[in-house]
């Protein structure tokens, strides 16, 4: 989509810093962190939010995932735990329309987070 925020992101429009790249993801640092570690991790393909997974793109949200693992290891926060965020709708929080996963570490996480 050529007006939403990540994709120009992801096609490079807009400068970011980079985390990791393949064919299906992108990720990079938050540019307002809400912990030591804070980065976020969205597909490629432009999927408005977590309400959107379908069996056709299912799979690479599991590949995210993997992702996000292999990145905790990497980056040495998986051993102290980690918190995985997707916000959904205006009730949510969501301030970009494309799925997106926020990946933060480095602190306690409260509960309940809201």
């Amino acid at each position: 989509m050529s007006d939403c925020l990540f994709c120009k992101i992801i096609a490079g429009e807009i400068p970011s810093k980079k985390v990791y790249e393949d064919a299906l993801c992108y990720a990079f640092y938050d540019i307002d962190p809400q912990a030591p570690t804070h980065f976020l991790v969205v597909p490629k393909a432009h999927i408005p939010s977590a309400a959107h997974i379908s069996t056709k793109n299912e799979a690479v949200v599991g590949h995210i995932f993997s992702v996000i693992a292999a990145l905790a290891k990497e980056l040495g926060f998986a051993e102290q735990g980690y918190r995985v965020v997707s916000n959904i709708g205006e009730q949510g929080q969501q301030t970009v329309p494309h799925l997106h996963f926020h990946v933060l570490a480095g602190r306690d996480m409260t509960w309940p987070p809201g």
